[in-house]
Parts: C-alpha cells; structure tokens; sequence
C-alpha cells in the first residue's frame, strides 16, 4: 500500500472511532487492518497452510 493510501485508511479508521474511544481502541484497529493486509500478502505469496496441516502441526484433532 503505498503513503497515500495508508494515509487515507488511518482516516478512514480514526473516523470509525466512537467519540469516547481510547488511544488503545485506535492502535487495535490499526494492528488488526496491518495483520489482515499481512495475512493477505502472505496467502497472495503462496505462504498458507490448509486447516488440517495446522491441526496436524499443534496436534488437534480432526
């Protein structure tokens, strides 16, 4: 994403915000939208595992 466009989402987030919200409500939804777009980057680059890979690597039952 580039400067611009991250700059328009934390606006885009701010204004989101209820009137009483916290400096750590605003840093929540910033670390959600980075570990979503992340996440996203990740899947598009082929790094993703399916769900029962991940059950077999911690162990989990089916």
């Amino acid at each position: 994403m580039n400067a611009a466009s991250i700059k328009q989402e934390a606006q885009r987030l701010v204004e989101e915000l209820d009137e009483n919200a916290t400096w750590d409500d605003l840093m929540y939804k910033i670390y959600v939208r980075q570990a979503i777009e992340a996440g996203l980057k990740d899947s598009e680059a082929g790094r993703k595992l399916d769900v029962s890979q991940v059950r077999a690597r911690f162990g989990l039952q089916p």
